[in-house]
């Protein structure tokens, strides 16, 4: 069963990992990724605000991790994104994904945050001393994401 969760709260990782792993004696592999929130090149962030369309995120986090497990022989899947107003060093998002094998878990974890980056409904506004804009969409994050394809 998938954990999937949308919170303003910070999460920890140890127990995300922990409670993912389980007592299943046949995970060999756990795999996590977490996303911080980083300074930007030229001038410095203040803060980022995350925002969301609540009920549409978390079917759009399930569909991703139900293709994950589609694809791959996963155990079970965790994905915790944060919204509201994250500062320099925050965690805003972390995918666990768990396996009897290595690979299994590392490409799904990493095939999770591609189409997590891309597809997901969540809006992203950087706060400067001197400005505040949306953060658009890169076209190297569908490229990532094009490459499962």
């Amino acid at each position: 069963m998938n954990k999937i969760v949308v919170q303003t709260q910070d999460f920890d990782l140890n127990t995300e990992v922990s409670l993912a792993r389980g007592d299943d004696s046949n995970i060999g592999a756990v795999v996590s990724f977490v996303g911080t929130v980083r300074d930007l090149e030229g001038e410095p962030i203040q803060k980022m605000t995350l925002e969301h369309y609540p009920g549409m995120t978390e079917k759009s986090l399930e569909s991703i991790a139900n293709q994950a497990q589609d694809r791959w022989p996963l155990g079970k899947v965790t994905i915790i994104h944060r919204v509201g107003d994250l500062q320099i060093n925050d965690q805003i998002v972390l995918v666990v994904t768990t396996s009897q094998h290595r690979q299994a878990a590392f490409e799904s974890c990493e095939f999770i945050m591609d189409f997590l980056k891309t597809q997901a409904p969540f809006w992203k506004k950087e706060h400067t001393e001197n400005q505040s804009k949306w953060v658009e969409a890169k076209a190297s994050d569908n490229k990532q994401k094009d490459r499962w394809r």
